[in-house]
């Protein structure tokens, strides 16, 4: 499947789309964030809302119908808010694309445009969300009022997957190993980020390391660092920064330099020291989540290996009625 196939599609059945919701839970709801992100920064036309999939249930916008298109993602093809959040959307009219790795699944179903997606090492960026939904947004946009930057990131997710290889390297030599004994001194500790990139702070910390490793720890906006969370800062209060590389990073440079000097423990990971400086600076926004996404990974594998917790293991989910 094409992500120009989809939007020809989607067009020819309804027409205009004024607003496309996306809608998930967990780690496909983080997926999806730069997606959103970029459709509301780059379309004049297209309003975008981010949606956790039982709050899309139990809120519905009154704007969802014939002129609505929904994104869902579940990586199971069977998590039971989302699919019912895509079932609502079908039934209001809208038009409805779901993405899982899962075919045969309640999301792989005819009533939707259904994207099935390959998974697991070596799966090109390209082919999993955080590559497919930046183009379907890209695809909807240039059909739509036309998109200036649409070459840059079709060149840029190409880029991803050399970038990330090499990445991982890099911060398994430089970063791996000292992370792991920060979370060995440290019970809790926060990860800051901003813009897109905000989706994979929130991923760090309720994914990886809440959810994978059974870590406390909290994420703040490093724009909101500022109106009250800083008052926390101190010596021996271990605090993690994403970096990104395009315009957010400036919220991300005035918590580095407070943090320079308020705590004696912090790491930095850096999207520019990371590859990103190789992808045009008009769409890294939209492309770095996947870096830190892989870099989140090799991270939380880090402490796994340290602490002996196979990323693996649960002891609610999917185990407890809930």
């Amino acid at each position: 499947m094409k992500a120009n196939e989809v939007i020809k599609k989607v067009l020819a059945e309804h027409g205009e789309i004024t607003e496309v919701y996306w809608v998930a839970c967990g780690g496909s709801l983080i997926d999806l964030y730069p997606s959103h992100f970029m459709m509301t920064v780059e379309s004049a036309k297209t309003s975008s809302g981010w949606h956790t999939a039982k709050e899309f249930l139990v809120a519905t916008p009154k704007k969802l119908g014939k002129h609505s298109m929904v994104v869902m993602c579940s990586h199971s093809g069977n998590t039971k808010e989302a699919v019912e959040a895509a079932v609502l959307a079908y039934e209001r009219g809208a038009a409805v694309v779901t993405l899982t790795d899962n075919a045969g699944s309640k999301a792989d179903d005819p009533r939707f445009i259904a994207w099935v997606y390959p998974w697991g090492d070596g799966v090109p960026t390209a082919e999993v969300p955080l590559g497919i939904c930046p183009m379907l947004a890209a695809e909807l946009i240039k059909a739509q009022e036309g998109f200036d930057k649409y070459d840059a990131l079709v060149e840029g997710i190409a880029k991803m997957d050399d970038i990330i290889a090499k990445a991982k390297v890099k911060v398994n030599a430089e970063l791996g190993e000292k992370f792991a004994d920060l979370c060995e001194e440290n019970k809790f500790f926060y990860i800051l980020g901003s813009g897109a990139n905000f989706s994979q702070t929130y991923g760090f910390a309720i994914c990886s390391l809440m959810e994978m490793q059974w870590q406390n720890c909290c994420y703040i906006h490093s724009g909101e660092y500022f109106h009250g969370p800083f008052e926390c800062t101190e010596p021996g209060v271990f605090y993690f920064l994403q970096m990104g590389s395009s315009s957010a990073r400036v919220m991300d440079e005035r918590a580095l330099d407070f943090l320079k000097t308020h705590t004696d423990r912090l790491m930095v990971l850096d999207a520019l020291e990371y590859g990103m400086a190789d992808v045009d600076e008009g769409v890294r926004a939209y492309l770095e989540p996947a870096l830190f996404y892989a870099m989140n990974v090799e991270l939380r594998a880090a402490r796994g290996k340290r602490f002996d917790h196979s990323p693996e293991i649960r002891r609610y989910m999917g185990i407890e009625k809930y």
